[in-house]
């Protein structure tokens, strides 16, 4: 066979770094990006299950903290005064659980935009060191004062 169908890299060192270059890439692009979408996958269900706005949106005009939820029975005036306390309890209850499902939406949406902004970045690390190179052939400097 002819010696320059092979790669000659002259030592066992060059041919090893080369190695090293495409394990760390095929890592970086392979196993250590799913790890790191599991753990953005992770931190997106902790956010979830914190907030638990399935259960939020069932218990919306529940009584707030269960206070004066008992039916109580005697005269009416004491059953008007048990509706009126239930009606404002279940109404702070409905006010507090929408504030705690506007906050917890929020806060899904922006643990899923950061979490995929992460994703993208975490693809785009190993183009850094050429775009620094490029930029530095080319002459560009950052702005300073």
């Amino acid at each position: 066979m002819p010696a320059d169908r092979y790669m000659d890299y002259g030592t066992t060192e060059c041919y090893n770094e080369d190695m090293f270059i495409v394990g760390i890439l095929g890592w970086w692009y392979g196993a250590g990006w799913k790890q790191r979408a599991g753990m953005v996958k992770e931190r997106l269900a902790s956010t979830i299950d914190y907030f638990s706005i399935d259960l939020l949106v069932r218990t919306l005009f529940a009584p707030f903290r269960q206070i004066s939820a008992d039916k109580t029975g005697g005269s009416l005036n004491v059953q008007m005064h048990a509706f009126f306390d239930r009606t404002i309890s279940r109404t702070i209850g409905m006010i507090v659980r929408l504030g705690m499902i506007i906050i917890g939406t929020a806060a899904i949406i922006i643990y899923a935009l950061l979490g995929l902004v992460g994703l993208l970045i975490w693809l785009l690390v190993p183009l850094f060191p050429l775009l620094g190179l490029v930029l530095f052939i080319a002459g560009w400097m950052p702005w300073t004062a």
